[in-house]
């Protein structure tokens, strides 16, 4: 697969190729309905073709264009990308190579100056090459597997569930053969069911420019501690990570915290004043909402 020899070398140069692969495209959605299209590796077909498609489509239906690829320019035709920037920050960050503030200079330096402010991206820690490939998400974020994931659904993006994820699948499936999941009672099922419904309820989760801005809130322990506030229309959410593995406490000054909320995952009452000193065990977090 690493050469791309079981894949045909189409010639997007050719006008021909390119009617005939518009009017596929065009197919599924005209005469099925079908809301869009994960296009693989998007990013080698050239960009002033999906330029066509997505105009084409549009003519028949609004359509949802996701592109297996993380280029900026893509966002000119779809809708979404891959968040693989953060997959990898995650993965370093679990290896102790990077840092909390590495994930907030991303962010601040590549994903607000490069990536337009209405674009999708992708969120995951795993999907289908990363599980069979480099190890399922127990193996390489170790025990921030589940604090990963919770990143995912709070932070500025789409998130992803991979099949098996949220029954605790503990093993690398078999790329191209038959492997079934086993389906199973897990705490992560729990875990992404509050957050998808939080995503869903409050504004401040919302994708694109539908969705708040990530705000960070300093810590006497930003290397290690990565917490942040979101708003939107009334709506906020207050995220905190102790991404390592040991136990740490932190303190937050900011205006922005004092409020009250509800723990997302306790279910708690809480109130925050504008400076308040929290405890987080190793790969902890705390999810608050409120308005």
């Amino acid at each position: 697969m690493a050469d791309w020899s079981d894949v045909i070398d189409l010639d997007y140069g050719n006008p021909e190729l390119r009617r005939a692969m518009i009017d596929a495209l065009a197919y599924w959605v005209r005469e099925f309905n079908i809301d869009g299209y994960r296009c693989d590796v998007a990013a080698m077909v050239p960009t002033d073709f999906w330029l066509a498609v997505r105009d084409t489509l549009d003519r028949i239906k609004p359509v949802f264009m996701l592109a297996e690829a993380h280029e900026p320019e893509l966002h000119a035709a779809f809708d979404m990308t891959y968040g693989w920037q953060y997959k990898d920050l995650m993965n370093n960050i679990a290896a102790g190579k990077q840092s909390a503030d590495d994930l907030d200079d991303h962010y601040r330096n590549e994903e607000i100056a490069e990536y337009p402010s209405d674009a999708y991206r992708m969120l995951f820690t795993t999907n289908h090459d990363e599980n069979s490939w480099q190890g399922t998400v127990f193996e390489r974020l170790d025990g921030g597997a589940e604090a990963f994931a919770v990143f995912t659904g709070v932070f500025r993006g789409m998130p992803l569930l991979y099949s098996g994820q949220e029954a605790g699948m503990d093993k690398r499936l078999a790329f191209f053969e038959k492997d079934p999941i086993e389906w199973r009672e897990h705490p992560f099922r729990e875990v992404y069911t509050r957050l998808f419904n939080l995503k869903r309820e409050n504004r401040a989760l919302w994708n694109g420019d539908a969705g708040g801005d990530v705000q960070r809130l300093q810590s006497d322990q930003d290397s290690l501690i990565y917490s942040f506030i979101r708003e939107k229309d009334g709506d906020r959410v207050v995220a905190l990570f102790n991404f390592s593995s040991e136990a740490q406490t932190f303190t937050i000054a900011a205006p922005q915290l004092a409020g009250t909320y509800h723990d997302v995952f306790s279910g708690d009452n809480v109130t925050f004043s504008e400076q308040e000193t929290f405890s987080l065990d190793a790969w902890g977090y705390r999810v608050v909402a409120g308005k």
